[in-house]
């Protein structure tokens, strides 16, 4: 049973910060690439940040230098601090667990990340 559950979503203002949490079970999570993703209606998903199994991150060029995706692979979580955040912020942000070699994608439910005054 594999199981990605985020927290952290909430509302915030502009400017403001948050830390979103993804916990992992039933994966060896040090195998996976750890994705954040986000989804507004209307949009297709986007790709925020990855940190791969390798140690190497990226990130999408809008949240570069606000966002860090970081891993804890002894905790199996993975996480996204959210700096400066803008009302473009707002969507539903997934965690994505991808070990390409063995053609295995996961995905959490998703939490809700609103940025309004």
């Amino acid at each position: 049973q594999v199981q990605l559950v985020e927290s952290g979503g909430d509302l915030v203002q502009p400017g403001g910060s948050l830390r979103l949490s993804c916990a992992a079970s039933g994966i060896i999570f040090k195998l996976y690439a750890m994705a954040w993703y986000r989804q507004t209606p209307g949009k297709q998903r986007e790709l925020v940040a990855i940190f791969t199994a390798g140690g190497s991150t990226d990130y999408l060029d809008s949240v570069k230098g606000r966002f860090t995706i970081s891993r804890d692979n002894a905790k199996n979580s993975a996480y996204l601090q959210m700096n400066f955040l803008k009302p473009e912020d707002t969507a539903v942000y997934y965690c994505n667990a991808a070990w390409s070699l063995a053609a295995r994608e996961y995905w959490g439910q998703g939490t809700q990340v609103t940025v309004s005054s």
